[in-house]
């Protein structure tokens, strides 16, 4: 059992303050890794996830991104951090949170792309101009953020 699930039993549905990091991993097409998530059921997000106890944001990151895809990130390059009411989540169970969300960059992995079968249909890279309509809203504002600033 993982610490937001010990949480859960304590607190049930209430809000809590959730505080993850995801990667946004370019390949050398300038293409972006993507996930296709079984929950919420085939929406499209960038690899990550929740932080641990006594993990840092970064090692949350690498973690995720490995648990997730088996690709091995490294250079990890701080993006930005978002968090406020606009990261109010209401999860499919009734689970209310506000995410803290750490992002990184990176076009530096290895390994072979994987997807984990208990948390993903597939993994694969797509344009960041031209993303999947089915994706996680916050995740598709990162992105763009990061196309922005790359021009």
């Amino acid at each position: 059992m993982g610490y937001v699930e010990d949480l859960r039993k304590i607190v049930g549905h209430r809000p809590l303050i959730l505080t993850g990091a995801v990667v946004i991993i370019v390949n050398p097409d300038g293409k972006v890794l993507l996930q296709q998530r079984k929950f919420p059921k085939d929406v499209w997000g960038l690899p990550g996830g929740l932080m641990e106890l006594g993990e840092s944001t970064e090692e949350a990151a690498k973690r995720e991104v490995f648990e997730e895809t088996r690709l091995q990130v490294c250079n990890l390059e701080l993006m930005d951090v978002y968090s406020g009411s606009d990261f109010y989540v209401v999860a499919q169970n009734g689970d209310e949170y506000y995410s803290v969300t750490t992002v990184y960059t990176t076009s530096s992995y290895t390994g072979c792309l994987r997807a984990d079968p208990e948390e993903s249909i597939q993994c694969s890279f797509a344009d960041p101009v031209n993303l999947p309509e089915n994706m996680v809203g916050s995740h598709r504002f990162m992105i763009e953020e990061y196309v922005k600033r790359k021009t």
